[in-house]
């Protein structure tokens, strides 16, 4: 194997960075050298790494994302990174003004974690990729699967997808959303529905849905899933319930799909 893809990730959300950092290291042709949570250490990180590709979060405190590639443009050749840029904001001006100081990419949040990872490989292997904006540049991800969406809640907040309660817990949380009224029933309707669909017993349902919500809480996660709702809900003593945790997922769920 040839010299592998050197990255670095900058954004400001811990979350963010950590389930983007969770899919580099999986792929055996990259390797992430550093992280920033803003515009200022990114400038540093760059630096001392010398990457190949950063991935940018256009919104962040001390010195934003276009600030940061009008930096990177003030470099020698050599040392200069190739850009994909992410944000929430999709405004045409600020795609445009990214796109035209130098992006490769500009990515809208949510975006599709194997097309991202795409991304990085086109750019890796081809580093004359011209900037322009067409619909390559943009990328949405309004078609992500339900699936998709509860996998990359769990591996944010810490839910490992080796034990048995990573799976009831998504199948429990897809059947909240598709009729809410389940939640009320949980022990009648929701644990049997979950366990005739695996073959198992409601009460190892319930008891590996449990042991699912404590190993996220045991890793310390619980700051990202106060990241991931927006606000505080809970602190490390205080665990939700299995249905106010199933409750909780599927309610953010249902919030994002479009009216």
């Amino acid at each position: 194997m040839g010299q592998r893809i050197k990255l670095v990730i900058v954004d400001d959300n811990p979350g963010i960075r950590e389930i983007i950092a969770s899919y580099v290291e999986l792929q055996e042709d990259m390797k992430l050298v550093g992280m920033a949570g803003d515009g200022m250490e990114a400038l540093r990180v760059i630096q001392e790494t010398n990457p190949d590709i950063i991935i940018l979060d256009m919104i962040m405190p001390l010195l934003d994302g276009l600030g940061v590639i009008e930096q990177i443009n003030e470099m020698e050749d050599a040392l200069k990174p190739l850009i994909i840029c992410l944000s929430a904001v999709g405004q045409e001006e600020l795609i445009r003004k990214a796109v035209n100081l130098g992006a490769k990419y500009y990515m809208i949040k949510p975006f599709d974690m194997e097309m991202l990872i795409k991304r990085i490989r086109e750019l890796s292997g081809n580093k004359q990729v011209l900037s322009g904006i067409d619909t390559n540049i943009i990328e949405y991800s309004k078609t992500k699967s339900l699936e998709e969406k509860i996998t990359d809640i769990f591996l944010l907040i810490g839910i490992p997808a080796h034990i048995k309660g990573y799976h009831f817990l998504r199948e429990a949380i897809k059947m909240v959303v598709k009729n809410s009224e389940v939640i009320n029933s949980i022990t009648k309707e929701l644990y049997p529905g979950v366990a005739r669909e695996f073959k198992t017993t409601p009460s190892k349902v319930e008891r590996a849905i449990r042991h699912a919500i404590d190993v996220a809480w045991n890793r310390g996660k619980v700051e990202n899933i106060n990241q991931l709702f927006g606000y505080v809900i809970y602190d490390e003593n205080d665990k939700p319930t299995n249905g106010e945790f199933i409750a909780l997922i599927a309610d953010k769920l249902n919030m994002e799909e479009p009216a």
